[in-house]
Order: C-alpha cells, then sequence, then structure tokens
C-alpha cells in the first residue's frame, strides 16, 4: 500500500473548506471509524489526507426547535435528542464507538460490502434535514436527499432540520449481526401534520418511503407500499426476502410509535 504523502490538518471551517476544494484525490477522515480500517484493508489507498478533528465542525446547537448538528459531531451526543435521531444515534454499534464516529462521517459512508452503513441518513431524511457542504461550485445547502445521491464530492460541514412534533424508530434488532443495522424505519410527524418515512439498510443509502408516507393513515396499507420504494438486497446480515419480509412490520411500528407519542 502507498504512503500517504500529504496530510492536512485544517484548524478552522474556511481551513478545511480550502483544503478539501474540489474534492479530487483527497481521503477525509473524520473519526476514522470506516476509513481508518478500509485503509488497513487495503480498499482505500490515500494520497493525500484530510484531518477534521481541529477544524471546529463539532457543534450542536438548538435554537427554538431548530437543531444544528456539525460534521464532526460525535454519535453519542445525538442519542439524548428527540425521536427519531436520538434512539437512531442510541443503535449505533457501541459507547466506544458512538463516542469516536461523527455525523459527517456516518452521511458519507459508502456502501458497506458485507453491511449496510449510514444509520443516521433514515432519521435524518425522516426530519428534512437541510445539508451544508463543499466541493465544486462551492458551499451548497440542500435536502440531504439530494445530497445522498453525489455526496462522494463534497466535505459536510453541519445540517440543520426543525425537531418533529413526534417522531419515532423501529428496527430489526438481532443480537448476532454485532450492532449493525440490518433494517430500520424512522417516522417523523412535522408541525402541519405531515408524515414522513424513510429507512436505513433497504438499499445502498438511507431512502425516503414515499409510497408508505402517502397511506400512512392505514398502516398496513403504508407497511405494504413501502415495498414499492425500496431495491432490496442479499448482504452478509440478512437477504433480500427477509427484509421484503421485515420491512412493512418495521413501517407499522413506527407509524404505531408516532401515534403512541
Amino acid at each position: 500500500m502507498p504512503a500517504v504523502t500529504d496530510v492536512l490538518l485544517p484548524a478552522s471551517p474556511d481551513e478545511a473548506v480550502a483544503a478539501f476544494g474540489d474534492g479530487s484525490g483527497v481521503t477525509v477522515i473524520g473519526g476514522g471509524t470506516i476509513v481508518m480500517p478500509d485503509i488497513t484493508a487495503g480498499r482505500i489507498r490515500p494520497a493525500r489526507t484530510l484531518l477534521l478533528a481541529r477544524a471546529g465542525l463539532a457543534g450542536i446547537t438548538h435554537e427554538g426547535s431548530t437543531v444544528t448538528l456539525g460534521a464532526m459531531a460525535p454519535l453519542q451526543g445525538l442519542v439524548d435528542l428527540p425521536a427519531p435521531v436520538g434512539p437512531c444515534a442510541g443503535n449505533v454499534a457501541d459507547l466506544e464507538i458512538r463516542l469516536q464516529a461523527t455525523v459527517g462521517g456516518n452521511l458519507c459512508s459508502g456502501e458497506g460490502a458485507e453491511a449496510p452503513r449510514g444509520d443516521l441518513q433514515g432519521p435524518l431524511l425522516a426530519v428534512g434535514a437541510q445539508i451544508r457542504s463543499a466541493g465544486s461550485g462551492g458551499i451548497t445547502t440542500e435536502p440531504l436527499e439530494d445530497f445522498l445521491g453525489h455526496r462522494r464530492g463534497r466535505l459536510v460541514l453541519d445540517l440543520t432540520y426543525e425537531e418533529p412534533a413526534a417522531g419515532a424508530f423501529a428496527a430489526v434488532d438481532r443480537p448476532h449481526t454485532h450492532a449493525y443495522t440490518t433494517l430500520a424505519v424512522s417516522a417523523a410527524r412535522t408541525s402541519d401534520g405531515t408524515i414522513r418515512l424513510a429507512a436505513t439498510g433497504a438499499g445502498w443509502w438511507g431512502i425516503r418511503l414515499p409510497s408508505a408516507e402517502a397511506a400512512a393513515a392505514d398502516p398496513a396499507a403504508a407497511g405494504a407500499a413501502a415495498l414499492k420504494d425500496v431495491k432490496l438486497h442479499d448482504d452478509a446480515l440478512a437477504s433480500a426476502w427477509y427484509r421484503e419480509q421485515a420491512l412493512p412490520v418495521l413501517v407499522r411500528r413506527a407509524l404505531a410509535r408516532l401515534e403512541e407519542s
């Protein structure tokens, strides 16, 4: 494996944006829980590495009902946030990983060869998060669901969302999966009564469930409709068939918890 030839350690958000440029040839390391194992295994061979530990991107702030999460905010700092974000964060791996893993790393995680990644994508899609990132074209703000499709060329700075009027999180819980999320559904009811649903583990990254949202008044119908929104796959944790059976159940469960809340 070639040695890293250039290591950048920005001391501010502006320095991080300048160092990242258009992202060409840059490997970004936040908490390192995903990137470092990939480097060790030879799946990534960085020539220019951007370390964000001192870039001043770790804040978690509240202004009224508005929550802003910095890219370097550790997942453990999110566990007390209202559902669906807090319960999802608390469901990620173990305490040691949550103290090190970051929001930005989770949102930008690539497709896992053996298990789904990007647990936070689901709940943050459900709450309608807006993400601010840098790269080609400068700094932009856009809905998370638009960002996910081209996240490889962007440097996450922070994201913002309005706390929902109610939220819920439901996940497959099987001890032998070693804390990887096999499949999860996040639900949020906005202040105007709109219900938003999203899933992780139902594709290579988090995905909205618009067909299920349209049928949310009938949980059974919503569960069945959710299958129209996903492209299920096999991996080391579960088969596509298993996920096909589990997704409607999790949609119904999330909507029931949303009603209870």
